[in-house]
């Protein structure tokens, strides 16, 4: 299928440049992975492009939505999930904005009629930055317990759902926090991707026991669990650890 997508990027003349990005440019695509694309049409065709009938192309439609960040998302026979975007020659620079390639460059270059396409991804670093300065690190970590302290405030309200969301968003900050003080910073970007893998076994038990399902009991052992972890990697990284909010923590957790 990303076959039958390059073909036809290649052989449709309204198409300035492409780029495929993901799993299957890193080289981590397995049976689950999505096939992604970027596609840049000339400023006079994008106006008229047809993206319902370019996407028919491909291959049988199951279903098609636009995802909150604009993109057009394809189920596609087999459970198989397409994300294509649909962008214009000028947005072009703005590659040059992202965080970093997906994988090489010419990996994800499928078409580039000017030679722009290259020179933005070229621009870019293959990995994402790390926060590295005493300011970034102790940004991670407070927002960390901004998500907590919500996190605890909702249990105590009786929000549950609520408080089972904000503890999602603390256990992201969490797993970036440990990636960082375990060393093992692939997949920044998304720092629950293999981090069964990524991150020693310890870790990695003590990070499932602050899951949590919306029950009470659930969400306070949860909750507790994230901040005794949470607490250790934040005294670890941290330059200006906030010692008055730890002896509250520690009081309510």
């Amino acid at each position: 299928m990303i076959a039958r997508v390059k073909d036809l990027c290649r052989t449709d003349e309204r198409l300035v440049a492409a780029l495929v990005y993901g799993s299957f440019v890193n080289g981590e695509a397995d049976r689950h992975s999505d096939i992604e694309f970027w596609l840049f049409a000339g400023a006079s065709a994008a106006a008229t492009l047809d993206k319902g009938a370019w996407l028919d192309q491909i291959a049988p439609i199951r279903h098609t939505v636009v995802n909150e960040f604009g993109a057009q998302v394809v189920f596609f026979p087999g459970l198989l999930r397409g994300e294509f975007h649909f962008a214009t020659e000028k947005d072009i620079d703005s590659v040059r904005t992202w965080p970093a390639r997906s994988g090489p460059t010419d990996r994800m270059i499928v078409l580039d009629r000017t030679g722009a396409l290259r020179d933005a991804l070229d621009s870019l670093p293959s990995q994402a930055p790390l926060p590295t300065t005493p300011a970034e690190i102790d940004e991670l970590c407070g927002r960390f317990g901004n998500w907590l302290l919500l996190a605890h405030h909702v249990t105590q309200r009786g929000e549950l759902l609520r408080a089972a969301d904000a503890l999602a968003h603390t256990q992201r900050h969490l797993l970036w926090m440990a990636r960082l003080a375990e060393g093992r910073t692939q997949h920044w970007l998304t720092p629950s991707r293999n981090a069964e893998s990524d991150l020693p076994p310890e870790v990695v038990h003590a990070i499932h026991r602050t899951t949590a399902t919306a029950g009470p009991d659930s969400l306070a052992a949860a909750l507790t669990a994230t901040w005794v972890l949470g607490r250790r990697y934040w005294q670890q990284l941290g330059h200006d650890v906030p010692i008055d909010l730890f002896a509250d923590l520690d009081a309510c957790l």
